[in-house]
């Protein structure tokens, strides 16, 4: 199998529109094809922050069940999916734009796309091995005696990354650099901590390149290992790169 595996879109659907052309995708019924059968293979957090976060969830969930794409979940997908569910959530580092772009839809569209991200996010499994190729997909990152295994702490890692409980002054999690200590022979390909530029550390990937924070949206091609990347639209925020 061969795989293009995209970064956080955060709402940010025209840019993943480019990106599958840029990758040779074509267009059928509204959906992205590739002529050579490639996987797509989203690394969470589809939505929040972004123009079109309702659209995404559509757009993904689609890919999912009628053209075998995949998806793991991020933080933001599991803090939407607890909002959805009707738990007591913030409505604030994004959720609260995905949460006024709900509200605007008629009853039966809140319906259809509660019951579309409901769907999609139980079904995907919280960390993706991709035998065929020798990779892991987590949104986070994995620690590799984690992988292919299920505890709260693994779900707190893959989803939020490896943090300290600390906070930084502007609220966000101190998290320390796990990859520098990943010693596995499988790719590990991950997002959630926007990058300047794609971080290639000992067999990991980071490929959240902060589209939604005027960054590129970019794909991770296995088992080519190529990096491909559309620019964003939105305005460049500097201080949300970490590296």
């Amino acid at each position: 199998m061969y795989y293009d595996i995209i970064g956080d879109v955060h709402g940010c659907l025209d840019e993943l529109i480019q990106l599958f052309e840029k990758l040779g995708y074509e267009w059928t019924d509204g959906l992205p094809e590739h002529p050579e059968g490639r996987t797509p293979v989203f690394v969470g957090d589809i939505t929040d922050r972004g123009p079109s976060s309702i659209e995404c969830i559509t757009f993904v969930y689609r890919l999912v069940t009628e053209r075998g794409a995949h998806y793991v979940p991020g933080n933001h997908c599991n803090k939407l999916y607890r909002f959805f569910l009707g738990n007591p959530v913030k409505e604030k580092h994004g959720l609260e734009t995905t949460a006024e772009e709900y509200r605007s839809l008629s009853k039966k569209e809140q319906m259809d796309v509660k019951q579309q991200f409901k769907h999609l996010y139980e079904q995907a499994p919280l960390h993706l091995i991709l035998k065929d190729v020798d990779a892991v997909v987590a949104h986070a990152g994995i620690r590799e005696e984690d992988i292919g295994h299920k505890s709260k702490s693994i779900e707190t890692f893959v989803l939020y990354g490896d943090i300290t409980g600390e906070k930084l002054p502007d609220g966000r999690p101190v998290r320390r650099d796990w990859a520098q200590h990943y010693k596995g022979g499988r790719w590990i390909v991950y997002g959630h901590t926007p990058v300047r530029e794609p971080r290639f550390v000992n067999k990991t990937v980071n490929i959240d390149t902060g589209c939604v924070f005027g960054g590129r949206l970019t794909a991770f091609r296995l088992p080519e290992e190529e990096i491909l990347s559309v620019p964003s639209s939105m305005p460049f925020v500097e201080e949300k790169f970490r590296y």
